[in-house]
């Protein structure tokens, strides 16, 4: 099988994420949870990982590093944070469920930047326009899911600064993938799973605090056991409850892979892979395919339809013949309706560092087949 979904989960991992978690099953305890060996070494791996994630992303305390469930967790925690019944809150025409949902559930006045796909300098425009009008809040997608456009984050931050206005980062699909400088953007938050472009096991994920937040679960931390509310430091305010240690210890390792790797050398070798695959779908006939111009502004993410064919019916001809990769709207129909694919949605295809320019031809090889037959 060629695995072309780590938009969703990067199937492929270190071998040392497996192992890690495997040992941390039967000899890691919980932190916080005792003076033993067992407890103490946990605390260790658990902080251990914090660090590894504050130097990835320039966090200055290790401590505002939170553990969450993945970045729909994040996400929730920062939103309840900020968002309010009626808060005026902007965010890009590419967002994600992880964030729509939150902020109807609370009833926030929503204010969409749209822009054109693939145009940085129209996003960036759009936010500044949305903006001006007044806004408590800002969240913002630094890949579209759907069709791995790099938005303007830096920009879009410097626009929030400006303003005073609190940002939250949704870094789903470019943790791992690409630079993200924390100290640099100063959001309030920014969100991410573990289990993506960290390499790390799922059901992990991190919250990078840059604002005191909320918490969002209440229970015990092994911490301050005597009060009734929620210790007012972190992590301990928003970690209630046992640690996922063995997720943790594989989201180390995972971490750990990055760094030695290093998220440029990453970042460039996805992109290369995109835009083969890319230029190969166009000499398809009938194929759409959402290809930037520009490299700079497409992660490792591309989508695409064939003419007059079902994208869910290609998605499965395809996964019965080895090629594993996503249809429909990907968790994110406003990303759809901003380009045009609601009706339809489309076939994504997302690649990780495992993925090989061989596996990237016989992609193409299987698309010109499925393509050819008759309906």
């Amino acid at each position: 099988m060629i695995y072309l979904d780590s938009a969703a989960t990067t199937l492929q991992k270190p071998r040392a994420v497996a192992s890690a978690s495997a040992w941390a099953i039967n000899h890691l305890a919980s932190p916080g949870r005792g003076g033993h060996r067992p407890a103490m070494a946990a605390a260790d791996t658990a902080f251990a990982c914090r660090e590894a994630a504050a130097r990835l992303f320039r966090v200055a305390d290790p401590e505002r590093v939170v553990f969450t469930f993945n970045a729909t967790h994040g996400l929730n925690i920062a939103i309840k944070t900020l968002a309010r019944p009626g808060s005026r809150v902007v965010v890009s025409g590419y967002e994600h469920n992880a964030v729509t949902r939150p902020l109807h559930a609370l009833e926030a006045d929503l204010r969409v930047a749209r822009s054109p796909l693939f145009h940085p300098e129209a996003a960036l425009e759009a936010f500044r326009r949305e903006l001006s009008r007044g806004a408590d809040l800002a969240v913002c997608t630094h890949v579209s899911n759907v069709f791995g456009f790099i938005l303007p984050i830096e920009g879009i931050a410097a626009l929030c600064r400006e303003r005073e206005i609190p940002l939250i980062v949704d870094a789903s699909q470019s943790a791992g993938c690409l630079p993200l400088d924390f100290g640099a953007l100063g959001a309030a938050f920014i969100a991410m799973p573990g289990h993506k472009g960290l390499y790390g096991p799922q059901g992990t994920g991190l919250l990078l605090c840059g604002t005191d937040p909320a918490p969002l679960l209440e229970g015990g931390t092994g911490s301050e056991s005597r009060r009734q509310t929620m210790p007012n430091f972190l992590p301990d305010r928003l970690e209630a409850g046992t640690h996922n240690i063995a997720g943790i210890a594989g989201l180390l390792e995972g971490l750990r892979f990055l760094e030695r790797r290093g998220v440029e050398q990453v970042a460039a070798q996805e992109s290369a892979l995109i835009r083969r695959m890319g230029k190969g779908l166009r000499t398809i006939p009938g194929a759409e395919v959402f290809l930037a111009q520009d490299p700079g502004v497409q992660a490792g993410v591309i989508s695409f339809r064939l003419a007059g064919r079902d994208c869910e019916e290609v998605g499965e001809a395809l996964g019965n013949r080895g090629i594993a990769l996503r249809a429909g709207l990907h968790c994110a129909p406003l990303a759809h309706e901003t380009a045009g694919t609601l009706e339809t949605g489309t076939l994504r295809a997302s690649v990780s560092v495992f993925n090989t320019a061989q596996e990237a031809e016989r992609f193409l090889r299987t698309i010109r087949e499925v393509s050819a037959q008759k309906r």
